[in-house]
């Protein structure tokens, strides 16, 4: 059996509301109602008093009753007065008294000549106001003297209305009062009613139980995932947003209820989360990470009520891609040395068939003084080992494509305070854009790529390709900026934004030349020898 809390939960909400509206418009009508017939209670004793008071003064003033009084009322005159009086003005009483008490008139004649009760109250010679508890019932009263022609109180005129009157008065305010609490509750009836309509149809039909169930889910959903996820509103207010979309833009304090204009500065992870930069899976480079964002409007009965942007950080996953797309191409630049090598060795086969021994002695020495030389200058003038390594294999990657990478006869890097992988990242991504940049022209096809140490670390690639239009020099090293076509598994529009982000944050600059010919220069100003340290691992 279900607990009376259990089972009301489970009640739905229109019902819980009309209950819940019909206990407070009963409790509040049963005391509006109580206050109300005590005021009017109050208000028709004073009423009432007031009403007495106007009869007894007008009697007390009457020369007929005075004179009456003064003579001890031989003929009995004051009775037959007073119940004009009755008549006419509809007091429930009229007493006449002399100063001693004695009356001279009352509704019942047998108290006619009898003392009052109580002492007479206007000696004083004023007027007085008051529940009498008289010998008729509990009345609202009035007492006036009665002066003679001296001035003096010779009696009182007392003139009551029963509190029945009062009663039978308020009984009728109350049937009122009735009927109007009636048409209040009926009213609060149809309200609630309407309310829980209303209600139901902005919940979606949804009970507050089953609200709070996917409250709980939805925040065991938001939290529990890895993936960052914010909710905003037409505004573009933050309405929802989990700890994994805090920690990605490093958001701190409560950003619910902030637009994204005050939470971000301008650029483009800005513009994709406000829908100013629209698309799906784009690719945004911030300090720290490589995120992939999506923008998904979401609408509710063919009204729009905001958007839902999702956030996967690919740092690790795109730094892997890339490390995979480095060892490829080494795979194949020894695939081309291993074509080179294979069509020396027929050459060299071929002269031995022939019995040119001296002429094969030649030929082989000439290739491995070339090859010696080649990989030996690059050594000799560049460190660390894997930066010379890599631009010797690029050199044998742009050569199978037909295009000549030099690399110029003044470069040297030999004390570079960058990081290894930084060095490589910015020469590797150059040297893949130029390369790509003249690989589709006709020959010939050249790239030059020069290396300075002298002050600071200076790095420039020059090819005699298109080169770069001068409305795009700011935009080409943003991220998400590409002319290429995109490859399987490989994002676009990354790798000058890389470059960008590696030398600003070493203090740097990268300058972009506008064509014919394409030119991209980077500084790296040294730091103090104190900062000298290991460069961050770059994507």
């Amino acid at each position: 059996m279900k607990s009376p809390r259990k089972w009301w939960s489970a009640r739905p909400v229109a019902s819980q509301i009309l209950v819940w509206t019909l206990c407070i418009l009963l409790l509040t009508v049963a005391l509006g109602g109580f206050v109300t017939s005590q005021i009017t209670r109050q208000v028709l004793d004073d009423q009432y008093r007031l009403r007495a008071l106007g009869i007894a003064t007008t009697v007390a003033a009457m020369p007929q009753i005075v004179a009456d009084l003064e003579a001890k009322d031989p003929n009995h005159q004051i009775q037959a007065l007073a119940e004009q009086v009755m008549i006419h003005a509809q007091p429930d009483y009229v007493v006449v008294a002399d100063r001693n008490g004695i009356r001279y008139s009352h509704p019942n004649p047998a108290l006619i000549g009898k003392r009052l009760e109580e002492p007479v109250a206007v000696l004083d010679g004023q007027t007085h106001l008051g529940t009498d508890p008289g010998s008729l019932g509990n009345s609202a009263n009035a007492k006036a003297p009665i002066f003679d022609s001296r001035g003096n109180v010779i009696g009182e005129v007392s003139v009551g209305i029963l509190e029945a009157n009062v009663n039978s008065a308020i009984g009728r305010e109350a049937g009122l009062i009735v009927g109007y609490s009636a048409l209040v509750l009926l009213i609060g009836a149809v309200s609630s009613l309407l309310l829980g309509r209303a209600i139901k149809r902005a919940t979606f039909g949804l009970e507050p139980a089953e609200i709070a169930s996917l409250l709980q889910d939805r925040e065991a959903l938001l939290h529990g995932i890895k993936e960052a996820m914010i909710g905003l509103d037409d505004d573009d207010r933050v309405t929802v947003i989990n700890n994994e979309a805090r920690r990605l833009l490093q958001l701190e304090g409560n950003a619910l209820g902030q637009k994204i204009d005050e939470l971000l500065p301008g650029g483009r992870l800005r513009d994709i989360l406000t829908g100013d930069t629209r698309g799906a899976d784009q690719a945004v480079l911030t300090d720290d990470a490589l995120l992939v964002a999506n923008r998904m409007p979401v609408s509710v009965g063919g009204r729009s009520i905001g958007a839902v942007v999702t956030l996967r950080d690919r740092t690790e996953v795109e730094a892997l891609v890339r490390d995979l797309r480095s060892t490829e191409g080494l795979m194949q630049a020894l695939r081309a040395q291993e074509h080179e090598y294979a069509n020396r060795l027929h050459v060299v086969s071929g002269l031995l068939e022939l019995g040119e021994v001296d002429q094969a002695r030649n030929f082989i020495s000439g290739v491995a003084d070339t090859s010696r030389s080649l990989g030996e200058g690059l050594r000799g003038r560049v460190e660390p080992p894997e930066l010379a390594a890599l631009i010797l294999a690029k050199i044998t990657v742009a050569g199978e494509q037909d295009v000549k990478l030099t690399v110029t006869d003044d470069s040297q890097l030999r004390q570079p305070f960058l990081g290894t992988q930084d060095l490589v990242t910015i020469v590797g991504n150059l040297l893949d854009n130029a390369v790509d940049a003249v690989v589709s022209q006709p020959a010939p096809r050249e790239v030059t790529l020069q290396l300075d140490d002298s002050s600071g670390i200076f790095i420039s690639v020059t090819d005699n390709g298109p080169g770069v239009p001068a409305e795009a020099i700011d935009a080409v090293v943003r991220d998400g900026y590409t002319t290429k076509v995109p490859r399987p598994g490989m994002r676009r529009g990354i790798g000058l934004a890389l470059v960008a982000r590696i030398v600003h944050r070493a203090g740097g600059t990268i300058d972009v030349f506008a064509g014919p010919g394409g030119r991209f220069e980077v500084w790296v100003p040294a730091p103090a020898p104190a900062h000298r340290t290991e460069g961050a691992a770059a994507l």
